[in-house]
């Protein structure tokens, strides 16, 4: 495969099942990279005090230093992933630290089991503030004709169906608190095509339109509902891609008119603007994260 078309796949998240070693080494040397910041302790009276932060998928990646960086700001942190070990490790690391944090097993694919997360939260902290819909998987790369049924199912049950579900169950609760803040995470791939991903992109896609429809029915009452587009950021699946594709951070960030990865903290930075009152009157709008691949 072309290495511009395996650099188009990366930039839309998609990902192989191969090793990780000649990713970490890409990442090492693509100095341009800003260091991300260390976690530290919590400030009990940070910008979120006392805010009720839900979020799913946050055992890893964007989800996870999301988790940590509200925690650190004074927020209660509930969140979900179908990983148990990783899921209670990042809530006893958030709490070494003296955030507040709760992990809950729940798979976004599941309706009941999504009702029972929010419903989680809200007998554990009794409200949801801020929600950030972020769980979300790749899919293999093959054209649509050999894609199977069962790929394109998991892959759209997870990342369309799984943020549908979770704000069909938010809802109601910011409905009967008076407001609140849904931030769902898109993707470079909501925007335009990557040829051998289909149902990622498709699934993105579709996160952007529910998005902008859910922002239109509940403006008006208070809860902002708005995404955020990221390119090629530096996380385990991407790591997976790189080794995959037999490429490394320093060739994939050539197709970013930033040039290069950016860190996952980069991304939550972003979400926690669009969580707080500097953006209060942003409503349905997808911020792109891309590092400019969107302006091409």
């Amino acid at each position: 495969m072309a290495d511009v078309t395996r650099r188009r796949i990366l930039a839309a998240g998609a990902v192989g099942t191969a090793g990780l070693a000649a990713a970490a080494a890409g990442a090492q040397a693509n100095t341009k990279r800003p260091v991300a910041p260390k976690p530290g302790k919590a400030n009990p009276n940070g910008k979120f005090k006392d805010k009720v932060v839900l979020i799913t998928g946050a055992t890893s990646g964007i989800g996870e230093a999301t988790a940590r960086a509200f925690a650190q700001e004074g927020a209660k942190v509930y969140f979900c992933g179908r990983r148990e070990a990783l899921g209670e490790k990042v809530a006893q690391t958030i709490r070494a630290n003296g955030g507040q944090a709760t992990y809950q097993k729940a798979d976004v694919r599941q309706e009941s089991e999504i009702k029972a997360f929010v419903d989680g939260c809200v007998q554990k902290y009794g409200r949801i503030d801020i929600a950030f819909n972020n769980a979300g998987i790749e899919s293999p790369p093959g054209t649509i004709a050999e894609h199977s049924l069962e790929t394109w199912t998991n892959v759209m049950t997870t990342n369309a169906t799984g943020v549908f579900l979770s704000m069909k169950y938010e809802l109601p609760v910011m409905l009967k608190q008076g407001g609140g803040v849904i931030v769902n995470n898109a993707s470079v791939s909501s925007h335009v095509g990557f040829a051998t991903i289909s149902p990622y992109s498709a699934s993105k896609h579709a996160v952007a339109s529910l998005t902008k429809v859910a922002a239109l029915e509940y403006a008006d009452k208070n809860i902002r509902v708005n995404s955020i587009s990221p390119g090629a950021v530096d996380t385990p699946m991407l790591r997976r891609a790189l080794a995959a594709w037999n490429t490394d951070f320093k060739t994939v960030a050539q197709d970013y008119p930033l040039k290069r990865i950016v860190n996952p903290e980069e991304i939550v930075r972003g979400v926690m603007w669009l969580s707080s009152d500097d953006a209060s009157c942003i409503v349905g709008m997808d911020m792109d994260a891309t590092g400019g691949y969107l302006t091409k």
